[in-house]
């Protein structure tokens, strides 16, 4: 989950596409907020906030990256969680999971420059990523209805995008 913000559009996002899910896939938001700044001298001693992020990762079978679009790039609070759980050199969390990059955003493209450089860094994690169907989600009254689920207009192309990634995972999966 790459926003902070208490009223995320991503957030919402996030969870509007977990209830779409099959019952054999689970959803779970794992916090990055209270990462510290990544700094390498800190690998052989990582914070309490990274030894959690990391087993999160560990235990799970697939990773699902919701993102806002930062100045035509991934917000910094993602990259600074992708540099931790991947450190130290040799121990990333992420290598080998499969992966998907979704995004929401009041722009035209949604997140597409965002996701083009977030699956830039996951092609080096060895993260094999979801190329289709893409989502290049734009934010518009009628995306989310008032309990939070996708609207009438979304939900057939969100539940195509959901069997695709659960497929994905289940190929994928070690």
């Amino acid at each position: 989950m790459g926003s902070l913000r208490a009223e995320s559009l991503n957030r919402r996002l996030a969870h509007a596409i977990g209830r779409l899910a099959p019952a054999e896939l689970a959803f779970e938001l794992v916090e990055i907020g209270d990462l510290p700044l990544y700094n390498q001298d800190d690998d052989a001693n990582q914070a309490a906030p990274v030894k959690r992020v990391k087993a999160r990762l560990a235990a799970c079978q697939g990773v699902l990256f919701v993102t806002p679009e930062y100045n035509r790039s991934m917000p910094g609070v993602l990259k600074n969680a992708i540099d931790h759980a991947s450190r130290p050199y040799g121990q990333s969390a992420w290598a080998g999971k499969p992966a998907a990059v979704v995004g929401v955003s009041p722009g035209a493209i949604g997140t597409a420059l965002a996701q083009q450089h977030l699956r830039s860094v996951l092609a080096y994690l060895d993260m094999p990523t979801l190329g289709q169907p893409e989502t290049f989600i734009q934010a518009k009254d009628e995306l989310f209805d008032a309990d939070g689920h996708f609207g009438a207009a979304s939900t057939k192309f969100m539940q195509a995008w959901m069997d695709a990634y659960a497929a994905w995972v289940k190929q994928h999966a070690a």
